[in-house]
C-alpha cells in the first residue's frame, strides 16, 4: 500500500483522484485546498490529515518525512496555472507526482521539470486518461494496421455548456486556464497526436472567450477541430433532449463513439502508473505545444478547411471580453 497527499481537494477533478487512490488499495494521508468543502473525502477518507494553509500542509509533509513516513506519491487537482509550482514541491519533498492535465501551460516547463526529475530522483506522471479507453486503443491499433500512406479525414466536435460562474473563476482567465483549447481540449490534442502521429500544421480559424476553432494537419490526419462551451452551439438534438454537452469524433465520415467507458479511467491511470507504466512527462509535450500556439496564434477567419461549427453566430457575453 503506497501513501498519498493531494492538493486540490475540493475542485471538481478531485473526487476521480479519491476514488482511484481507494479503488487501487492505497492511503490517503493529507490533503490541502484553500477551500473547505471537502465533506467527499469522508466517503474515502475521513482519517487523512486536511489543511487549508499551504504553510501547514508544507510543514506537515516535511515532518512525515523525518519520521519515517513516506508519502510515495502526491496527487495535483489544483488550477492550471499552479500545476508547475505544485508539481516542483511535491518533487522536492521526494514523492513521485501525478497531476491532472494539461501538466503546465507552457511548453519550456516541461524541459525544467525534467531537470528536478532527474535532481531529486522522483517522476512526474500524466492523467492522459482517453489513451487508456478502449475504443481508441482499438482505434490507434487499425490506423497502425492500415495503409501507410493514406491520410484520414477527422472532425472533432466537443460542446460542454458552462454557466456565468465560469468567466469569473480561474477557467475564464486565459493566463491561468491557458483558454478553451487548453482547459477543454489538451486531451483531445493528446488522443489525435497519439493515434495519427505528430503535426504538421496548425491553424486557427475563430478563438473567443467561449469557443475555438481549426484544422490540425497531423502526419496520418487532416483534422478539423472545434471547441465550445457556450449552450447555443449544441446542435438542435441534443437541446430537445436537455443534454449540455455534445462529443463527436468522425474517421472518414463514421462515428467513433466512446461516450461509455470513462467512469473508471481515472483507476485504470492509477494502476498503471502505480504499477510503474504511467504516462511520464516526455509525453505530454506534444498537446502542451499544440495548445500553447492555438493560444499564441492570430486566428485566420473562415478560411481554408474549417470546421462547419465554426459558422455559427459568435454572441457577446456580459462577464467576458472577446479574445484571440
Amino acid at each position: 500500500m503506497k501513501n498519498f497527499a493531494l492538493i486540490g481537494a475540493a475542485g471538481f477533478i478531485a473526487p476521480r483522484h479519491l476514488k482511484a487512490i481507494k479503488e487501487t488499495g492505497n492511503n490517503l494521508v493529507a490533503a490541502l485546498d484553500k477551500f473547505d468543502q471537502v465533506g467527499i473525502m469522508d466517503s474515502y477518507f475521513p482519517n487523512a490529515d486536511f489543511f487549508i494553509e499551504f504553510e501547514r500542509f508544507d510543514r506537515h509533509i516535511d515532518k512525515l518525512k523525518r519520521r519515517g513516513e513516506k508519502i510515495h506519491y502526491m496527487s495535483i487537482c489544483t488550477p492550471n496555472y499552479l500545476h508547475d509550482s505544485h508539481i516542483r514541491f511535491a518533487l522536492k519533498q521526494g514523492c513521485d507526482v501525478i497531476c491532472e492535465k494539461p501538466l503546465v501551460l507552457n511548453p519550456w516547463n516541461i524541459d525544467s521539470l525534467r531537470e528536478i526529475e532527474n535532481e531529486c530522483g522522483k517522476k512526474v506522471y500524466n492523467i492522459l486518461q482517453l489513451r487508456l479507453h478502449p475504443v481508441i486503443i482499438d482505434l490507434r491499433k487499425k490506423i497502425a494496421a492500415g495503409p501507410p500512406d493514406k491520410i484520414y479525414d477527422v472532425d472533432l466536435t466537443y460542446i460542454t455548456s458552462r454557466g456565468h460562474w465560469y468567466f469569473t473563476s480561474w477557467k475564464g482567465d486565459i493566463a491561468k486556464s491557458g483558454g478553451i483549447a487548453t482547459n477543454i481540449g489538451i486531451h483531445f490534442y493528446d488522443m489525435l497526436t497519439w493515434i495519427f502521429g505528430p503535426v504538421k500544421k496548425n491553424i486557427v480559424h475563430i478563438h473567443t472567450h467561449d469557443r475555438a476553432a481549426g484544422y490540425l494537419e497531423l502526419e496520418k490526419a487532416r483534422v478539423r477541430w472545434f471547441l465550445s462551451i457556450n449552450y447555443e452551439t449544441l446542435p438542435d438534438d441534443i437541446k430537445s433532449n436537455k443534454k449540455r454537452t455534445f462529443r463527436s469524433i468522425t474517421v472518414e465520415g463514421k462515428e467513433v463513439e466512446f461516450s461509455e467507458g470513462f467512469t473508471d479511467l481515472h483507476t485504470r491511470s492509477y494502476e498503471e502508473i502505480v504499477a510503474g507504466r504511467g504516462f511520464k512527462i516526455e509525453e505530454t509535450k506534444t498537446s502542451i505545444e499544440i495548445a500553447y500556439l492555438i493560444r499564441h496564434q492570430q486566428p485566420v477567419g473562415l478560411k481554408g478547411d474549417y470546421h462547419p461549427f465554426a459558422k455559427l453566430p459568435l454572441e457577446a457575453h456580459p462577464f467576458a471580453a472577446s479574445r484571440s
